[in-house]
């Protein structure tokens, strides 16, 4: 396959550009333009909390790519790679249709960011992001278990830790988060008989003097003050520095007791983007092409770049300065970026990026936001309901803004669904960090899993004689088992530690690839714990 127009990255800028050029060149669109999206539909990122609340439903923001982008050829896929030299784009559809390569002459990237949460010990683990509409869908379903759970339990410290929830990150993804996070426990757990007396803590943890900085210091003292209202509390001026399945630990040195932690923090460049620009020799702050005004690249007349994942000039009322990477740019960069091909394509002049910005809102809780519109500032009820009516009318597809209208009336009159329809996933191969002193698993617990210790040390206590100490690269399987099938000892990490879990075919494959089969343990000298 070959097109003229390749854009990479199904995104806000990614979606306009294509619709753009869709509309502009009709029939001869889908032969001219394809678009190569991870997923077929355009998320409404900034109704994802609401979804992850149980506010509006995982189909009521978004839109399907190819509704949205009449006139173009839209595949769904990951991107591996962007080969220049061959003019190809590297595309995993799925496990039938590894490695498919679409050809262009002319690459749209807008790939944007990618996840990164590598920069805090254990928060790839045990850290849930908030960043696309499956990780939304996954937070809700992680509340309601947490209830489900806590609601089981009869130890207290168990079901405190399961009904405290620390949110990382005090931007507008941060705060609505636990706003939402907030309306949606205070409302739910009255329906669970055992949690009356165990109401849930949320706390939201911010590096900055400040929440909402984008926003300014007034509106960010409000929402802070609204959230503290609502028995969220706010630590600022605070990092998390380690996560592990039990606790949070602060920098300050205090250690925070939960076993669920969102984050909204953690982005990082996008690799595909990286591996480009060192073909190309590009310089990429911050992983953000640069790009000139016109979303050209430098030196390249067959490559663009808009959205998050390009460093794009604006003209700020006389201020230069480099577009902030929010939907409200990234739209108007993606058409804009459309027009100056069709401008090239009749060999006319190329124009600037240009947009006056139009402010910036944020929802703290129920029938309470924050916005800034035109350098005016609202609070409050008002601007709850600037909110709601300025993203509703935003929001792509008459169909689904007649959807989010109603439920967003019923959300006004009844209780938020506590429907469970999407269990938690049983992983069969996943990563755990473990802080000194916590728990792997106890003596007497059924073995469903064995472990492998990438890094640190784990006592092993038995019921009866000395304890042992194991390092890095040991197994923990089969060996510490009684004859039914139960740990025979407890363990306990020495230190901080990193161990690899695995599970039903995973744990079998491991098995057979090292030749672990249960044995009589040969004796060892013991080692103190």
């Amino acid at each position: 396959m070959h097109y003229d127009i390749v854009i990479a990255g199904g995104g806000f800028a990614g979606a306009y550009c294509a619709r753009t050029l869709g509309r502009a060149w009709g029939k001869a669109g889908p032969q001219r333009v394809a678009l190569i999206a991870e997923r077929n539909v355009l998320v409404f990122q900034p109704m994802l909390a609401e979804v992850a609340g149980s506010t509006l439903a995982p189909l009521d923001v978004v839109n399907p790519l190819r509704h949205f982008c009449r006139g173009v050829s839209v595949f769904q896929g990951a991107i591996q790679r962007i080969d220049w030299e061959k003019k190809a784009v590297v595309v995993d559809g799925g496990p039938f249709t590894r490695h498919r390569e679409i050809g262009f002459n002319q690459l749209v990237l807008t790939l944007g960011s990618a996840t990164d949460l590598r920069g805090i010990p254990g928060m790839a683990d045990y850290g849930r992001p908030m960043k696309d509409l499956a990780d939304a869908v996954r937070l809700r379903s992680v509340l309601i278990n947490r209830l489900e759970e806590a609601n089981l339990t009869e130890n207290a410290e168990d079901r405190t830790r399961l009904m405290t929830y620390v949110v990382v990150g005090g931007g507008y993804t941060g705060v609505e988060t636990a706003g939402q996070i907030g309306d949606f426990l205070r409302e739910a757990y009255r329906y669970y008989n055992n949690l009356k007396e165990t109401p849930p803590q949320i706390l939201l943890v911010h590096a900055g003097t400040e929440l909402l900085p984008e926003i300014g210091p007034a509106l960010g003292k409000y929402a802070r003050e609204v959230l503290v209202e609502r028995g969220t509390e706010v630590r600022l001026n605070t990092k998390v520095v380690a996560v592990t399945a039990r606790r949070v630990h602060l920098e300050d040195g205090m250690a925070v007791e939960a076993n669920t932690v969102v984050t909204t923090i953690g982005s990082g460049p996008n690799p595909v983007v990286l591996d480009l620009c060192r073909q190309l020799g590009l310089e990429a702050p911050k992983g953000r092409v640069r790009v000139r005004p016109t979303l050209r690249v430098p030196g390249h007349d067959d490559l663009w770049a808009a959205g998050d994942g390009a460093s794009v000039p604006w003209d700020d009322r006389g201020q230069a300065k480099v577009s902030p990477p929010t939907a409200q740019f990234a739209v108007r960069q993606g058409v804009q970026l459309a027009k100056n091909i069709l401008r090239a394509d009749r060999e006319q002049p190329l124009r600037p990026f240009r947009h006056r910005y139009m402010g910036q809102l944020a929802v703290v809780g129920k029938r309470h936001a924050v916005a800034e519109v035109m350098g005016w500032h609202f609070r409050g009820l008002i601007a709850w309901w600037l909110w709601r009516t300025i993203y509703l009318s935003k929001l792509p597809g008459a169909a689904r803004r007649l959807r989010v209208t109603i439920d967003w009336t019923f959300d006004l009159f009844f209780p938020r669904d506590t429907s469970l329809v999407m269990p938690p996933a049983n992983e069969v191969l996943r990563a755990v960090h473990l802080d000194r002193g916590d728990p792997l698993f106890a003596l007497g617990d059924q073995c469903r899993v064995l472990f492998y210790l990438r890094k640190g040390a784990v006592v092993l206590s038995p019921a009866a004689g000395p304890a042992e100490t194991v390092g890095a690269g040991a197994v923990i399987d089969g060996n510490w088992l009684d004859g039914d099938g139960k740990w025979s000892c407890s363990a306990t990490a020495a230190e901080p530690s990193d161990l690899i879990v695995f599970r039903g075919l995973a744990l079998e494959l491991f098995r057979a690839e090292l030749q672990l089969v249960p044995r009589e343990r040969s004796p060892q000298p013991a080692t103190a714990s």
